[in-house]
C-alpha cells in the first residue's frame, strides 16, 4: 500500500504545520506569558534530536519535517526567552 516514506512525510508534514497558528499567533500577540520555558527548551532540544536521528538514519521525511519543526519551534523559544529577559512573567 503505502512506502514508509509516505507514511513518515504525511505524519511529519501534520505535527509541523500543527505548529503554524501558534507561530503567528505569538509573532502577532508578542505575548509568551503563557509559554512554558521550560517545556519549549526540552522540546526544541528533543526536535533537534529527531533531526540528528533522521540525518544518522538517511530518512529524509524525518529531516525535512523535524528541520521546518526546529525553525518553528525555535523562533518561539527565541521569542520567550526575550521576554523573559526582559521581565515578563
Amino acid at each position: 500500500m503505502f512506502d514508509s516514506s509516505v507514511v513518515g512525510l504525511i505524519a511529519g508534514t501534520c505535527t509541523t504545520i500543527a505548529f503554524i497558528p501558534q507561530v503567528l499567533h505569538t509573532f502577532r500577540s508578542r505575548n509568551t506569558s503563557s509559554i512554558s520555558l521550560g517545556m519549549y527548551i526540552l522540546f526544541v532540544f528533543g526536535i533537534a534530536m529527531w533531526l540528528c536521528y533522521g540525518f544518522i538514519i538517511s530518512d529524509l521525511p524525518l529531516v525535512i519535517t523535524n528541520l521546518i519543526t526546529l525553525l518553528l519551534s525555535s523562533s518561539i523559544l527565541l521569542m520567550k526567552i526575550r521576554n523573559t529577559i526582559r521581565g515578563e512573567k
